[in-house]
């Protein structure tokens, strides 16, 4: 095991577990799970902003343009956020991942 790091003489570098390549795997798409989650919250926290804007009696259209124009920016960075996890969902399924061929069984 390989203990020492490229860092400079200032920083302090954790050292990296090693892991397999099967663990390296369910890491990362557990990483992309946890992402997706939290990026659902995100679209779900504003649906519930822009409900909450339009049931407010004191707003006028100027307001609700502009909670619809941030729901409206939010939904357009998620969407950039989910084209970076399906690339990196690819990434792991056309180099990382290879099906087990143990353990399978065949129709006759």
């Amino acid at each position: 095991m390989i203990t020492e790091t490229n860092c400079t003489p200032t920083l302090e570098c954790p050292a990296l577990p090693r892991v397999t390549l099967n663990q390296a795997v369910i890491d990362l798409l557990e990483s992309i799970a946890l992402q997706e989650s939290a990026l659902s919250h995100i679209l779900c926290a504003e649906s519930r902003k822009m409900k909450t804007a339009m049931a407010m009696k004191e707003v006028d259209l100027c307001k609700l343009l502009e909670v619809n124009d941030s729901a409206t920016n939010m939904v357009h960075a998620v969407a950039n956020l989910e084209l970076v996890l399906k690339d990196k969902l690819e990434f792991v399924s056309n180099n990382l991942y290879y099906p087990s061929t143990e353990n399978t069984t065949t129709a006759q």
